[in-house]
C-alpha cells in the first residue's frame, strides 16, 4: 500500500538525499554548469548541466512520482514548457484546443506555433464536442481543468477515451488543481504540464514549468528537445520547487478550506452576479469534480455589478494583493482582461465571458476571517463611491 499524497511531498526528496548525499535532509544544490571527466570516454552520467543535472533531475523525479509519471522535465518557466511541448508537433499537424486558456498559452499558440505550420482549432469544451473537429491531421487535444480563468471542469477519463479513439495524445494542464488534488495520467492523459511557479513553488520566489509523461518513449522525445533546445531549470530554482514541494499539501488544503469560506461569502453580496468555484454544489462541474479530483482547489473567480465596482476593489486591497499570477501562500487578485489575458482576442474574451467585471482570486493561506474583513472593507468603500456616483 502506498503512502498518502502529503508524505510523498515531504519525504521523495528526503528518500534520495539521505542514501547518496551524506544523510542530508535538504537535497543539495549542484550549482556547477561542467562535471570533470574520469578519464577519456568516460562519465559520472553528468557531463553538462543543460543537459544533465542532479538538482534539475531530483525535482523531475518528485515531480513524476506525484504525478504518477516515468518522467518530468523541468523548464525554466511554464511557457518554456508548453513551448518545448509544441516542439513535439510538425508542420501541417493539428491540436484541439478548449477556448478558456492561460492567455501567455494563446499568445504561443496564435503567434508562434501557427506561424511554425501547426494549426489550432478552439472550441469551448463545454458546449461543442471536439470529435466533431478532428480531421486525419489531429495530433492532439489540449485543455486546463478547472480553466484559467473561467473555472470549467472537463472530464478527463471521457476525452482520453475519445481522443486515443484518433490516435492522438491528451495534453492536460493541471496548474490550478496540483497534483496534491488531481492525477490526469490516472485518468488516461498521456502529457501534463504544470507552471511550476504557482502551486508547486508555493511562495511566488521563483519561475518553473514541468511536463510530465505518462509513456517512456514521449518522455524521450522531450528529452532530446530539452538538451537541445537548452530551457532547463536552473539548479537553485530547482531547489526552490523541491523546497515548495514539501508543504504542497498543506498550503493547498489551506487555500481549499480558505476558498470555500470567501467562495459563500461571495455568493452572498448583492453587487456580486457570478461567483465560479467548483466546489461549490451548484457550479456544473461539480460531480465531475468530485468524480476525479481529491479536492477543489484554492482558485475562485467572481464577477460584479460594474467596471467602476471591479476596479474600486482592485485600488483599495491592502492584505490581499493586486498582483499576476496564482498558487502562493499569499492571496493574490487578478484583473484577467487587462493581465493574464490581455493579448488574447477581443471576440474571444467576449465568448468566454471574460469581461470588465471579471476578477480572478488566488486564495492564500492567511486567516480566513481576516480575508473576510478585507473584502468587507473594499466593498464598503465601492459601495460609499458608487453611491456619490449616483448622487452626483
Amino acid at each position: 500500500m502506498g503512502v498518502d499524497v502529503l508524505t510523498k511531498c515531504i519525504h521523495l526528496e528526503t528518500e534520495e538525499a539521505c542514501k547518496e548525499h551524506y544523510g542530508s535532509i535538504s537535497f543539495p544544490i549542484y550549482q556547477t554548469a561542467t562535471y570533470a571527466h574520469p578519464g577519456v570516454g568516460q562519465s559520472t552520467g553528468y557531463d553538462y548541466s543543460r543537459l544533465q543535472n542532479p538538482t534539475r533531475e531530483q525535482v523531475g523525479k518528485v515531480v513524476a512520482s506525484l504525478e504518477n509519471g516515468v518522467d518530468a522535465l523541468a523548464f525554466s518557466s511554464g511557457m518554456a514548457a508548453i513551448a518545448t511541448l509544441m516542439e513535439l508537433f510538425r508542420p501541417g499537424d493539428h491540436i484541439i484546443a478548449d477556448a478558456d486558456l492561460y492567455g501567455g498559452s494563446i499568445r504561443l499558440f496564435d503567434n508562434i506555433s501557427e506561424k511554425n505550420g501547426i494549426s489550432f482549432t478552439r472550441i469551448d469544451f463545454g458546449t461543442e464536442d471536439p470529435e466533431a473537429y478532428i480531421t486525419e491531421n489531429t495530433k492532439a487535444i489540449y485543455f486546463e481543468t478547472p480553466t484559467n480563468p473561467m473555472m470549467n471542469v472537463y472530464d478527463i477519463k471521457r476525452l482520453a477515451e475519445l481522443t486515443h479513439a484518433h490516435g492522438a495524445l491528451l495534453i492536460v494542464d493541471n496548474t490550478f488543481l496540483s497534483p496534491y488534488f488531481q492525477n490526469p495520467l490516472d485518468l488516461g492523459a498521456d502529457i501534463v504540464v504544470h507552471s511550476g511557479t504557482k502551486y508547486l513553488g508555493g511562495h511566488n520566489d521563483t519561475l518553473s514549468g514541468f511536463l510530465v509523461a505518462g509513456e517512456e518513449k514521449i518522455a524521450e522525445g522531450l528529452r532530446f528537445i530539452i538538451k537541445t533546445t537548452g530551457a532547463g531549470l536552473a539548479p537553485f530554482d530547482s531547489w526552490l520547487i523541491l523546497r515548495g514541494i514539501k508543504t504542497l499539501g498543506l498550503r493547498m488544503e489551506k487555500a481549499q478550506e480558505n476558498a470555500f469560506e470567501i467562495a459563500r461569502y461571495l455568493s452572498e453580496q448583492k453587487e456580486v452576479t457570478k461567483v465560479l468555484y467548483p466546489g461549490l454544489k451548484e457550479h456544473p462541474g461539480y460531480e465531475i469534480m468530485k468524480k476525479q479530483s481529491r479536492g477543489f482547489g484554492g482558485m475562485v473567480t467572481f464577477e460584479v455589478e460594474s467596471e467602476a465596482f471591479a476596479k474600486s476593489i482592485l485600488g483599495n486591497v491592502k492584505l490581499i494583493q493586486f498582483a499576476e499570477s496564482l498558487g502562493g501562500v499569499e492571496t493574490l487578485i487578478t484583473y484577467p482582461i487587462t493581465q493574464t489575458h490581455a493579448d488574447v482576442p477581443k471576440d474571444q474574451l467576449e465568448k468566454n465571458g471574460i469581461n470588465e467585471r471579471l476578477l480572478r482570486l488566488s486564495v492564500g493561506i492567511e486567516a480566513a476571517n481576516d480575508l473576510i474583513l478585507e473584502f468587507e472593507r473594499v466593498f464598503e468603500i465601492a459601495r460609499r463611491e458608487r453611491d456619490g456616483r449616483e448622487k452626483s
